[in-house]
């Protein structure tokens, strides 16, 4: 590419890189302050884009009426974000920050469906900013003269914030809360509107980043899933609270993409490298990289330890005979589940798809509970599992017994990569670098074509004749209860137990003796191999493997699972994927907006039951055997 090629790019990163740091900024500033990880925050970019066109719609046909509908679109947000803050986050402030995680994608699910509502599902095109509709020419190319606003306003907004930050005693108190909220507490501050104030102007700066893509970009449906992760890939390599680190990650990251697009195929040896294919990863290779090297972001610091009142955790106790026995009648009651097909056909399909969920969830509880390691891109070794066992299958010409046995082999052996790089953070950090790894993994699966099929997947991938019927629904159902007892065995044996001790004091067990990060790392693999075995089954229960299976949306659903039936309870895996899977089948078929009513009964959950379903039935079963009368006793002590 000529060298006028290479400069519209490097013009073209600049404006990304400022319509990155809008959105990232708020981001930051409520983590920082809130520890709040907001998944809604990209709903609240496309809600800036879809008021934003209806005020320009009516308001904005001249310069100061456009530029006053996007401001006007942005303080809307804002006032929904203080909302939403006073009537939902602020119940959940000293809940884990996968339970916080849990209550925001909820938000995602209704503010999708409400502006599907609102404003129908095509995607809506905005008119060209008046007076910034042409272009300029650079050498033998054309420059949009409205990138030339962008790449002016991000360090005008950056300017702004600053100022705010450090001129003003607001500032001084969000940058107090940033490094220690409980001090600032104990000074007498009201760290309740504080937080109202903050959440207000993020969800102000997310809109804003919308708002100002209206000559861009058509307003989308997809906008809030697509954006989420780029605004998360920028506050965490440029540092979690910390404004500009954020602006200096969108430049660095957005300028990445651009070098990739104007470097296009390149040939080398006799080898052909396309590097616009590397836009789709590139952000999350950087990612990874700083945080392996640096693991607080570039510009970050260590976040102060939020002190927590809650009740201690009670330690896992074996199953009693009770217990046993109702999972017991539980498995003969899906034994007989296909006995009753003639009445109830579709029965034992959603049976087959609860069964195969639950041992995904199981195997990302394995590592969040017991390991107490969070996740955000756990789908990668379910979506290794399941295209290991259709490759194997289809190419290898593999048995299918033989592909499920090679199945978590391959996941595993994924698991001991990534994992070796993750166990060494902790946190929000380690949950990102996953979700890093994990849209590595996607990336390849959708881009290799020859290979993996890329985004038609792998099709064709069916059992044998001896498990047609609903013999394999039996032989899924063995398998997997026989993983889950595997797994259970190994939570209460001297691994799990270490593991555990590992999790609540891993200074104590280091001068134990104790590996902690060899310990963290074997439970690492075991939760990917087992994740892996979960995806083989899925892909021989569909009969294909496409990228979908490692997307984020994936990921989120197992977080999901597990958060509902409760991460600190063997049997939550179990009723989260049920619950989930029943009520997420139960609502589609019920109204197009299903998904609203999912979230909807998601914060219900959230806020009635905060251990999760399964936790809260035993914390609830624990409370009334203490409160319930011994052996009377008369005078004298006897019973």
């Amino acid at each position: 590419m000529h060298l006028s090629g290479f400069l519209v790019q490097f013009l073209n990163g600049l404006a990304e890189a400022s319509s990155l740091f809008l959105v990232a900024a708020g981001l930051s500033l409520i983590f920082g302050v809130t520890r709040i990880v907001n998944f809604a925050h990209g709903s609240l970019y496309m809600l800036g884009i879809y008021i934003a066109y209806t005020f320009t719609q009516h308001w904005g046909q001249g310069p100061l009426g456009f530029w006053l509908c996007l401001m006007a679109a942005a303080l809307c947000v804002g006032a929904l974000g203080a909302a939403l803050e006073i009537g939902l986050l602020r119940r959940i402030y000293r809940a884990p920050e996968m339970f916080q995680l849990l209550a925001t994608f909820a938000l995602v699910l209704v503010i999708n469906d409400a502006t599907l509502w609102l404003w129908g599902p095509e995607d809506l095109l905005g008119p060209l900013a008046p007076g910034l509709s042409g272009a300029i020419p650079v050498f033998d190319r054309y420059l949009p003269v409205y990138d030339l606003a962008l790449i002016a306003l991000g360090p005008a907004v950056l300017a702004c914030l600053w100022l705010l930050l450090t001129r003003t005693r607001w500032g001084t108190l969000i940058r107090a809360a940033t490094q220690d909220r409980e001090m600032l507490g104990a000074l007498g501050v009201n760290q309740a509107w504080l937080f109202t104030g903050v959440f207000a102007l993020g969800a102000f700066l997310a809109a804003f980043g919308g708002a100002v893509q209206i000559p861009r970009q058509p307003a989308s449906l997809g906008l809030d899933m697509s954006v989420i992760g780029d605004a998360f890939v920028v506050v965490v390599v440029g540092g979690m609270g910390s404004i500009p680190g954020a602006y200096l990650a969108a430049l660095i990251i957005a300028q990445v993409k651009a070098l990739c697009i104007a470097l296009g195929v390149v040939s080398f040896g006799g080898f052909e490298f396309a590097f616009p294919k590397l836009t789709l990863v590139a952000e999350f290779i950087f990612m990874a990289l700083v945080l392996v090297f640096r693991p607080w972001g570039l510009l970050g610091k260590p976040l102060a330890a939020i002190r927590n009142t809650e009740a201690p955790e009670t330690p896992l106790e074996r199953s009693r005979g009770g217990f046993k026995m109702a999972m017991l009648a539980l498995v003969l009651a899906l034994m007989a589940l296909p006995l009753l097909a003639h009445a109830f056909p579709y029965a034992p399909v959603l049976a087959l798809d609860i069964i195969v969920a639950v041992l995904f969830a199981a195997s990302l509880h394995f590592m969040m509970g017991p390991g107490g390691m969070p996740s955000f891109g756990h789908a990668a070794y379910f979506g290794l599992g399941a295209y290991a066992a259709a490759l194997l299958l289809k190419m290898a010409g593999w048995h299918m017994v033989a592909a499920l046995v090679g199945a978590p082999l391959v996941a595993g052996a994924g698991a001991v990569i990534f994992g070796w790089f993750c166990v060494r953070l902790s946190g929000v950090y380690l949950a990102m670098l996953t979700l890093a790894f994990a849209q590595i993994v996607w990336s390849v699966a959708y881009q290799w074509d020859a290979f993996t099929g890329g985004s038609n997947g792998i099709i064709g991938i069916w059992p044998p004749d001896w498990l047609s019927g609903g013999n394999y629904y039996y032989f899924v159902l063995a398998v997997v209860v026989l993983a889950l007892l595997a797994l259970r065995r190994a939570v209460f044996s001297p691994f799990g137990l270490t593991l555990r001790a590992s999790r609540d004091s891993a200074l104590r067990a280091d001068a134990l003796g104790v590996n902690v990060k060899g310990v963290q790392w074997a439970a690492f693999v075991v939760a990917g191999a087992w994740a892996g075995l979960a995806g083989a089954l899925y892909v021989f229960s569909k009969g294909s493997a496409s990228p979908d299976v490692i997307s984020i949306g994936k990921s989120v659903d197992g977080l999901i699972m597990v958060m509902l039936g409760g991460v600190q309870t063997l049997a939550g895996p179990l009723v989260g994927a049920a619950a989930f899977k029943m009520l997420q089948d139960y609502f589609s078929g019920f109204t197009q907006y299903w998904h609203a009513l999912l979230g909807g009964v998601i914060l219900l959950l959230v806020l009635a039951f905060p251990q999760g379903i399964a936790g809260s039935c035993k914390r609830l079963l624990a409370s009334y055997k203490t409160q319930s009368p011994g052996p009377v006793q008369d005078r004298r002590g006897s019973a």
